[in-house]
């Protein structure tokens, strides 16, 4: 009765998530041009990204630094990824990420993650030569660095705190900025199974671009000599993509006998997340786990307009999507254990559907010690 009793809770309390989700507003696309930092928003990590990033409340270990930070606090000793995305493939667009998490005391976990994207040589154009050749090129380059604490605060609840350090970069003009993840994750049942989490993203002051290349000189107003002054152009500030998510999940166990109950499991997973920026998103994901070796999982992200603009064919079919993602995501990880502290080596694979390019490929490779 007890069993049952908590299973009728989750669902209960699951559905007073999903149900205002809903019947809720979009987010407010209107202000989509006036947030920057967007590359904030992208995950690049293989395990999280297959299936669409729905496990904002059972994400485990260093990929809860870009999902929600509390979950870094499950790390057993010590978790090392190296990851590479493909970013819209074809676009020359690539995602270069390492991370580090390490258990300090009785229930805590600090946390290390890099991110570095790369859009490869960029010709350089002017208003002269609009169509570039002989100038050279350029490469943009996009930084991310996030530092986290998390900690048990019981066997139920964990929370965590993470840091962002941005820094983009193109020529001699550059923008840096800072932001702050919190998260809280809640576990219930014999063997955790319920879990429920929420996480604010991406908080922090507004950026703006300085530097050299946003003066150039002209020849002096009102004059008929050959003299030339320098103009020094205004950026206009950004905000940042500020989220806020909701999520709830399950793990189903195909055997009942505890001592091989693990050898199977199945795992449902819904987020909705809230965006200051752009439409909310509710993400659905679904995962396969034989003695957690093998995991398979898929993943599907809504948004308003997804579901009627299902036609990307055709050129002239109009659509109100403000995203490159269609929607559907899916991945695999093979993870084996080594050693004799039980430590594991994993890898990691997911795709992510876009309606142009060739979609997102993301590879990672895991070390836990």
């Amino acid at each position: 009765m007890k069993k049952q009793y908590k299973i009728v809770t989750f669902f209960a309390i699951a559905g007073l998530i999903v149900i205002p989700c809903k019947y809720s507003k979009a987010g407010n696309p209107d202000r989509v041009g006036q947030a920057g930092a967007t590359e904030l928003l992208i995950n690049p990590w293989a395990r999280s990204s297959g299936w669409s990033g729905s496990n904002v409340a059972g994400c485990r270990g260093l990929e809860s630094m870009f999902l929600n930070v509390a979950g870094t606090a499950f790390t057993k000793k010590t978790e090392l990824i190296f990851a590479r995305t493909q970013w819209l493939k074809g676009s020359d667009i690539n995602l270069n990420s390492f991370g580090l998490t390490q258990h300090v005391g009785e229930t805590g976990a600090i946390g290390l993650s890099i991110m570095s994207m790369r859009f490869g040589d960029i010709p350089i154009t002017t208003t002269d030569v609009p169509e570039g050749g002989g100038l050279g090129t350029f490469s943009p380059q996009f930084l991310n660095i996030a530092v986290s604490y998390a900690k048990g605060f019981s066997d139920n609840i964990y929370g965590g705190l993470a840091v962002k350090v941005i820094t983009e970069k193109i020529a001699n003009i550059s923008a840096r900025g800072i932001a702050l993840d919190a998260g809280i994750q809640y576990v219930a049942g014999k063997h955790d199974q319920m879990k429920f989490g929420i996480t604010l993203q991406n908080w922090g002051p507004k950026m703006k671009y300085t530097g050299d290349g946003l003066a150039f000189k002209t020849a002096v107003p009102a004059t008929t000599s050959s003299q030339t002054m320098t103009v020094e152009q205004r950026a206009e500030s950004f905000e940042l993509p500020s989220l806020l998510s909701i999520g709830a999940g399950y793990d189903f166990y195909l055997k009942k006998d505890s001592a091989s109950m693990k050898i199977h499991r199945i795992t449902a997973m819904g987020t909705f997340t809230s965006c200051a920026f752009d439409k909310n998103q509710f993400k659905l994901g679904l995962e396969y786990a034989w003695k957690n070796m093998l995991m398979l999982r898929v993943g599907y992200t809504i948004q308003k307009g997804m579901l009627k603009d299902l036609d990307y064919s055709s050129a002239s079919s109009s659509t109100s999507l403000t995203s490159a993602m269609k929607g559907p995501s899916a991945g695999f990880t093979f993870e084996v254990p080594f050693g004799k502290n039980k430590s594991t080596f994993g890898i990691d694979y997911s795709y992510r559907a876009t309606n142009t390019f060739g979609g997102t490929h993301s590879l990672g490779a895991r070390i836990n010690l």
